[in-house]
Formats: C-alpha cells, sequence, structure tokens
C-alpha cells in the first residue's frame, strides 16, 4: 500500500461517502468504544487504521456479528504483537457463527417443509371443494 494512502486522514463525512455508512453510523461506533479518532477542534480526524477498523466492524456486522464480540476481536489488535490471541478469537467467533448458522439453517428447512406440506393441503382443499 502506497504510504502516502497509510498517511492520509478522513473526517466523518468523508468515511460516511467512501464506506457507504451514515454519518450516525460511525459516531454510534465511536460511542460504543470501536473507533477512538484523534480530534482538530471539534473535527474527528480517522487515520487509516481508524479506517481499517471501519471496515472490520462493517464486515463483521455483515456477518451477523454482536458489536461486542466485534470490540473483543478488535481491542485485541492492541493487546497482542503477533496477533495469535485475536486469531484464535477470530476463529473460535467464526466456528460458532457457522454453527448457529447451520442449525438455523437446518430449522428453516423444517418450517419450509411444514410450511409446504399445509400448503399442498390448501391447495387440495380448494381443487375438492
Amino acid at each position: 500500500m502506497e504510504s502516502s494512502k497509510k498517511e492520509r486522514f478522513y473526517t466523518v463525512p468523508e468515511l460516511s461517502r467512501e464506506l457507504g455508512l451514515t454519518e450516525r453510523a460511525i459516531r454510534f461506533y465511536e460511542s460504543k468504544g470501536l473507533l477512538a479518532p484523534k480530534r482538530a477542534g471539534n473535527t474527528r480526524i480517522f487515520s487509516y487504521k481508524d479506517r481499517a477498523r471501519l471496515i472490520i466492524i462493517m464486515r463483521a456486522k455483515k456477518l451477523g456479528f454482536s458489536l461486542n464480540g466485534i470490540k473483543s476481536y478488535l481491542d485485541l489488535y492492541d493487546v497482542d504483537s503477533n496477533n495469535r490471541k485475536q486469531t484464535e478469537l477470530g476463529l473460535n467467533a467464526v466456528d460458532e457463527r457457522i454453527n448457529f448458522l447451520e442449525e438455523q439453517r437446518d430449522e428453516i428447512k423444517i418450517l419450509l417443509a411444514d410450511l409446504n406440506e399445509i400448503k399442498h393441503a390448501l391447495v387440495r382443499t380448494l381443487n375438492n371443494g
């Protein structure tokens, strides 16, 4: 990555436009401790690292992770220089999410089968009546 990009700073409106998030969402993530931008007067100044954290937050939210889980994951960046703890936590969280979604998929299959059975019974009733 170009060093000039890593040295760039962003304001809330710039990140909002670039990442397709509302400014309110960015401020919300900051209020929850997921982001800690610097300030120049009243203006929040986000670094390249803050931008990367925001992208991780967006992706993790899309995958269904909780804000607390995301925060725990992101907090490990500052604690573990070789990222082993973060990687282990991430792996465990992903495994849990996969298991949850697979269970949910199984439940949905059962519900769909039940609904299809009811639908066919209703269609038969209409055709016979």
